[in-house]
């Protein structure tokens, strides 16, 4: 298959601070491509590089064939954005929002209106269309914005953390609606902090730390270099967790287990089925009370930790103020 977006050697700094640091990504047509990583991770910052938004300080970057730098024009007319509040203006109605975006692809007044009403309908938003906008809540505006983002019919779809904000019902509806851009054969680039998000929408992940793609792949590959199965122990005090812990140390194969304080659980990659009798003997002899013991297949969560040592949803140590207003 053919490549919608490509980056190769991306860069973007803020002075001293590195957002993106040679990053390179492809995304196959017609595909959901997920990026995920925590705030701070240079998701946003590739989005706007793509929506032609920002510059990249070095590398290049391009969507169905053009360059993001020296054909912004073409990229624009090929690509529709939604996920942070693109269609916001707070004193136009909704519906004025949706039609201002659908007149910057250039349709017909009466084209931008038609679509206009079938898009806010299938976001739910007809029966608040001809409210403004500042009157909407959180919710209601971000789903406004997935509907301009998508009124366009464009080619290649970047939505930047498209769920956040979204109640249980509307998540799972925009999950139908990607899904069915996908089967259109619409490319949709997805960045999520959502573990199932990703999990449930790509077919191909990558996972970013640090400005840089640290692994991708398919969710089944990235579950499997994780290797083995995934051994959860809660114990019943939490305050003898570290001891558990220490006990169980060297059923990990690979990385050391993973501590969870507050839980009071333990998560360690194991090799042999057999780890968990182990587990149960070792804490057993050690008086250290049990909760629960389960052996699982890895999940995208495991893959994370195990690429950064930290959850998809918590932001790095240092996150970068110009990244989070980029």
């Amino acid at each position: 298959m053919t490549d919608a977006i490509e980056a190769h050697g991306l860069r973007k700094t803020y002075g001293d601070v590195v957002a993106l640091d040679g990053l390179d990504v492809r995304v196959e047509a017609g595909t959901v491509f997920g990026l995920l990583g925590p705030n701070g991770a240079g998701k946003t910052t590739l989005v706007r590089i793509l929506a032609t938004l920002l510059q990249p300080t070095g590398g290049r970057a391009a969507v169905l064939g053009h360059d993001v730098v020296a054909e912004p024009l073409a990229v624009r007319r090929t690509i529709g954005m939604a996920g942070q509040l693109a269609a916001d203006d707070g004193e136009r109605t909704g519906r004025a929002n949706v039609e201002m975006v659908a007149r910057r692809y250039r349709l017909p007044k009466h084209e931008a209106r038609r679509r206009a009403g079938d898009v806010l309908d299938r976001f739910g938003l007809a029966g608040v269309a001809d409210r403004r906008v500042h009157t909407y809540s959180g919710g209601m505006r971000r789903r406004l914005d997935l509907a301009a983002g998508l009124i366009g019919q464009p080619p290649v779809v970047l939505l930047d953390e498209p769920s956040t904000g979204l109640d249980p019902r509307s998540r799972q509806e925009l999950w139908t609606i990607i899904d069915e851009l996908r089967r259109e054969g619409t490319t949709v680039l997805l960045t999520t902090q959502y573990l199932d998000e990703a999990d449930r929408l790509a077919q191909r992940i990558g996972v970013v730390d640090h400005g840089r793609i640290a692994a991708q792949g398919t969710p089944a590959e990235l579950k499997a270099t994780v290797g083995g199965s995934v051994l959860r122990v809660r114990v019943a005090d939490r305050a003898a967790v570290d001891d558990a812990a220490r006990r169980l140390a060297d059923l990990a194969t690979g990385d050391e287990a993973r501590v969870d304080r507050v839980a009071g659980e333990i998560r360690l990659a194991v090799a042999d089925p057999a780890a968990s009798t182990e587990a149960v003997r070792r804490l057993d002899a050690g008086h250290v009370p049990i909760a629960a013991v389960e052996l699982q297949q890895p999940s995208l969560d495991d893959v994370f930790l195990t690429l950064t040592g930290r959850p998809a949803e918590a932001g790095p140590a240092n996150d970068s103020p110009a990244e989070e207003a980029a």
